[in-house]
């Protein structure tokens, strides 16, 4: 069955998102995604936080950035949650925004051959392995973790361009790509990373994970035309997600037909009813399940 989810989305305070979370889980949303952009909110505390509010509700992370993480801390964070909430956590890593990283006297100078060494390594760690490596950016000595998760959960990595795209096919296992991409460069996105797995020899599912943005009731259409103004994404008909909930789910399917595996609804940076929103993407899941 396609997946879907919906993003509590950094421009909302901290405090909001325990009513969020309940909104969603009571809704029927299966998974609820965050952000860690700087400097905002943290992501694991954030989803550690929901995931002990809620019972069945899945947490995305989409993304972290990884030059602001050791690679041994991430693995640390991941696994704790991992055993205290198995199965619930969707951990994601990405570049982070350049010019934050340089904030923070962490930007890398080849982010691409930081994921090489970053992703393989948090991937190998969770698996419960002893890491002893010296690469340019993970340099790890007998590393390996005394709580490793029960089961390793997928790693998602974030790419645009097709260099990263191409990366995350061959060492993640799965891909995220933001809002404003339409269904055709979805598919040309898929294209590249089956490219890399097929490159590395990887076989089984890689997910793909697309944010959409979407909004219902009345002046849906308009909000979410504004939104991908403000985001400077491209006009194009694919993207007018909005309406009421059978609307959604006939907007979104395209993505699907396109190669994504799931489809993660964004609420617009104006959205005044979060948790109207939420029951919305609820209502979406339903008929999706419902269809299937």
């Amino acid at each position: 069955m396609p997946r879907i989810g919906a993003i509590f989305t950094p421009s909302f305070p901290p405090e909001r998102l325990r009513s969020a979370a309940l909104a969603a889980e009571a809704a029927g949303v299966p998974e609820l995604w965050l952000w860690e952009d700087c400097f905002r909110e943290s992501a694991f505390a954030a989803a550690s936080a929901v995931l002990a509010w809620t019972e069945t509700l899945k947490v995305g992370i989409g993304v972290s950035p990884m030059p602001l993480r050791n690679v041994a801390l991430l693995a640390m964070e991941i696994a704790t949650v991992e055993r205290m909430f198995p199965g619930r956590l969707i951990p994601g890593v990405g570049h982070g925004v350049l010019d934050w990283m340089g904030q923070v006297g962490a930007r890398a100078q080849s982010p691409l051959t930081l994921m090489r060494e970053y992703v393989p390594a948090l991937r190998d760690l969770l698996a419960g392995e002893e890491l002893t490596t010296d690469g340019r950016y993970v340099q790890l000595d007998g590393v390996k973790l005394d709580w490793p998760p029960v089961q390793a959960p997928a790693v998602i990595t974030a790419g645009e361009g097709p260099k990263t795209l191409r990366l995350t096919g061959e060492v993640a296992d799965g891909t995220v790509v933001p809002s404003g991409w339409t269904p055709d460069r979805i598919r040309e996105a898929v294209a590249v990373v089956q490219e890399g797995r097929d490159a590395a020899g990887r076989a089984g599912v890689h997910e793909f994970i697309v944010f959409v943005t979407a909004a219902f009731g009345a002046g849906a259409a308009e909000r979410v035309a504004a939104d991908h103004v403000a985001w400077r994404n491209a006009a194009d008909p694919s993207l007018e997600v909005a309406g009421e909930p059978a609307d959604v789910a006939r907007a979104i399917q395209p993505f699907y037909d396109a190669g994504a595996t799931s489809v993660i609804l964004q609420p617009t940076g104006d959205e005044p009813d979060l948790e109207g929103f939420l029951g919305g993407v609820g209502a979406v899941a339903a008929l999706l399940t419902a269809r299937d």
